[in-house]
């Protein structure tokens, strides 16, 4: 069985990405235009307009470096007609009067909200034109909106937005007002700046970090280092003699130090004795983890894909390849360490923290705390970075315990080290792959067979295992006679979790480097054996629909802008290619890397060439910035990523022991955009899918080497 991450998100209630957004929200109420500078007008829970002109809109997911709150402000301000000048935005809480928050991830932000939110302005832009017809006693469709103010050709009259809202207060939201088409946009596909920018820039952003409370305590917890170790004592009389250090408690996921501040908290954490019970894990390291895929690996799986008979046609292949590839564990590795704070009285609970999923929280913090939902509040603050981490509930339900605990709001701070060690990791995963071509050059047969972890099972969610962690693998985008595809689970003791891209951070390399493999058996070059084996036609892929037109139209410009054909490259450089068709986003995106390998297996990654089809481009700028972000975090991952366990524990603690890609070590990023007025798709993801399969294949171009494991540097180089 084939699905996706959304649909599975889709069933899971309180989880689900479905934009929800009370529209009929009584508006704040108001007198009569330019009556009163306080007056209001909100259409909506998403959006206010003074009577100054200032429009807030308020953001329903959360800000983790995607430029999420601008393009939400931007798909209200575009139908609203507002001055763009003029436009604020702020984070909305769990409070009843937004809705479900959802979760910010999967690339879904643009397309589960953006028509939602251009409805938002669409009716507030209705009211204020009829509000403005009945000020002067003509028809509607004689004015029209247009930078914040309501004209009237007719007369020369207009009037301000500001100078409406107590008229338009008194309207009711149309139900299904008017909507512009894409060719009439004036803000939507324009590079827009971002609204924080200048203060993400300036330092005069907040983060949950800077969060300080009225007698609020930080707490830091000693965790067991082994994966699910517990406290079986622990002495805190050295702890308490630092000065600052107020209790010393143990809570569920380890032994908190609470103390007036960060530093004491840290400085008492380490003054404590605690004996652990280790648990099984304890006997765990990486070799262990690979003999037990291995095992299984040479075990059925669960067939998940099936065309033809792979099996019969490899067998009487004359020219054919077996082999094995394999990925890592990796950390979220997010710049921002865990953090969250918490508020809990008898009677309420109010929470700061940069979540990407309050919905996945809230039913942890009511048995945690004993309190109904509409009594817990999460006020989302920006997060420095999430890729998926910052889903997870555990840091925020740690504040929670720890504020419960000592009667008073605390913050708890983690640690880079907590960071490292206590991650939920992306899945390590091992393959087996063998193919075929015949005699004309054509792929014949193709079996991929691979085992790892299934996020779905170990987190309990209600979904099949396997849905987790296919997509790059069970979706092959490619017309191969003889496909089979089958995986095996295989849970460990490391846990597991959402990694940007998730499967499809591993399935693209191991399938479009493997691909490169079968071009080079075929005598073939690779750009064209790509392209020579597209389907003619749309096909379903799981619950999903594969465009071969918009997979050959990225291969052919990222070609094209390489100068694939033409352009030579210095000696000891490579030139690789590699594709994705991200479906659970409606993205398309493909990659060209131009890469030296230097003696003894140094790899330098030069240039990156992306085309990007994600439909509809709202802002292209910030488009090629998720990419050029998606190309960074991928090469970093591709080249270092590496978690390593030992005794039941990740090994590495610090960005020294897990290096990642610094600036001297980027390279020259050029993105292509792809016209199109399909709806528009993700972002945040679709960049990155692509990049490691390139870089293999541009390695084996520079130096007949194929790397079949990630990280691509060997142990010694894995320094960024």
């Amino acid at each position: 069985m084939t699905t996706t991450r959304r649909d599975f998100l889709k069933t899971m209630g309180s989880l689900s990405l479905a934009f929800y957004m009370p529209l009929n929200v009584k508006a704040a109420p108001g007198t009569a235009p330019g009556t009163t500078p306080g007056a209001a007008f909100e259409p909506n829970a998403l959006l206010r307009i003074d009577g100054d002109g200032t429009i807030t809109v308020w953001a329903t997911r959360t800000e983790i470096g995607q430029g999420v709150r601008t393009s939400m402000a931007m798909a209200i301000a575009e139908e609203l007609e507002a001055d763009w000048s003029r436009v604020k935005v702020l984070q909305a809480s769990t409070a009843p009067k937004f809705g479900d928050l959802g979760i910010t991830g999967g690339s879904q932000t643009t397309r589960s909200t953006t028509e939602a939110m251009r409805k938002v302005g669409a009716q507030a832009r209705e009211m204020l034109l009829q509000a403005a017809a009945d000020t002067w006693g003509v028809p509607k469709i004689e004015c029209e909106a247009r930078s914040s103010r309501v004209q009237h050709a007719a007369s020369g009259r207009s009037l301000a937005y500001g100078e409406l809202v107590g008229k338009a207060a008194t309207l009711t939201p149309p139900a299904n007002p008017p909507m512009k088409a894409p060719k009439d946009f004036r803000l939507l596909g324009t590079d827009v700046r971002r609204l924080d920018g200048p203060d993400l820039v300036t330092g005069r952003a907040r983060f949950a970090t800077d969060l300080h409370l009225p007698g609020m305590l930080v707490a830091s917890i000693e965790r067991c280092p082994v994966f699910g170790g517990k406290v079986k004592s622990f002495d805190a009389r050295e702890a308490l003699k630092v000065s600052g250090v107020k209790q010393v408690l143990q809570v569920s996921s380890g032994v908190a130090v609470f103390a007036e501040d960060t530093w004491a908290a840290f400085a008492g954490r380490q003054k404590l004795k605690v004996q652990w019970d280790e648990g099984p894990a304890a006997k765990v390291d990486s070799a262990t983890i690979r003999k037990q895929f291995e095992a299984r690996l040479a075990t059925p799986g669960k067939v998940v894909r099936q065309e033809g008979d792979a099996g019969q046609a490899l067998a009487k292949a004359a020219r054919r390849i077996k082999v094995t590839y394999d990925a890592p564990f990796l950390a979220h590795a997010t710049m921002e360490p865990m953090v969250a704070v918490a508020d809990v009285r008898p009677d309420r609970c109010q929470i700061w923290a940069p979540t990407q999923a309050p919905g996945l929280a809230l039913p942890a913090i009511e048995q945690l705390t004993g309190l109904k939902a509409d009594r817990i509040e999460i006020q989302v603050t920006l997060a420095g970075g999430g890729f998926g981490r910052r889903a997870m509930a555990d840091f925020v339900l740690d504040a929670v315990e720890c504020s419960k605990a000592v009667g008073a709001p605390v913050k708890v701070q983690w640690t880079r080290p907590d960071d490292f060690q206590h991650d939920g990791y992306r899945p390590a995963t091992l393959h087996e792959l063998e193919g075929a071509v015949d005699d004309q050059g054509h792929p014949l047969a193709w079996r991929h067979r691979f085992v790892g972890p299934s996020i779905a099972a170990a987190n309990h969610f209600p979904w099949p295992p396997e849905a987790t962690e296919l997509a790059g693998a069970a979706d092959l985008a490619y017309d191969i006679p003889n496909l089979h595809v089958e995986w095996g689970q295989c849970d460990t003791s490391v846990p597991v979790w959402f990694w940007r891209a998730v499967p499809a951070s591993f399935n693209p390399f191991v399938t479009e480097c493997f691909l490169d493999e079968l071009a080079h058996a075929a005598g073939k070059d690779p750009l064209d054996f790509r392209l020579d084996h597209l389907p003619k036609a749309p096909r379903k892929l799981g619950r999903d629909t594969f465009d071969p037109a918009r997979y050959r139209a990225v291969l052919e410009l990222a070609a094209a802008r390489a100068e694939w054909r033409t352009r030579k490259l210095p000696k000891g450089w490579g030139r690789g290619i590699a594709a994705h068709a991200y479906l659970d986003c409606g993205t398309y995106v493909a990659q060209v890397a131009e890469v030296e390998v230097k003696a003894g297996g140094a790899i330098r990654v030069h240039r990156v060439v992306c085309a990007v089809d994600c439909g509809l481009v709202l802002n292209p700028g910030n488009v090629k910035a998720q990419m050029e972000g998606g190309i960074a975090y991928g090469l970093s991952a591709a080249l270092y990523g590496d978690i390593a366990v030992k005794d039941g524990h990740v090994t590495a603690a610090n960005f020294l022991d897990q290096p990642i890609l610094l600036l001297p070590a980027m390279p020259k990023v050029d993105v292509h955009l792809v016209a199109s007025d399909l709806p528009p798709g993700g972002v945040g993801e679709p960049g990155l899918p692509p990049l490691a399969p390139a870089v293999g294949n541009a390695v084996f171009a520079a130096s007949g080497k194929r790397l079949r494991s990630l990280p691509l540097l060997p142990p010694g180089l894995r320094r960024a």
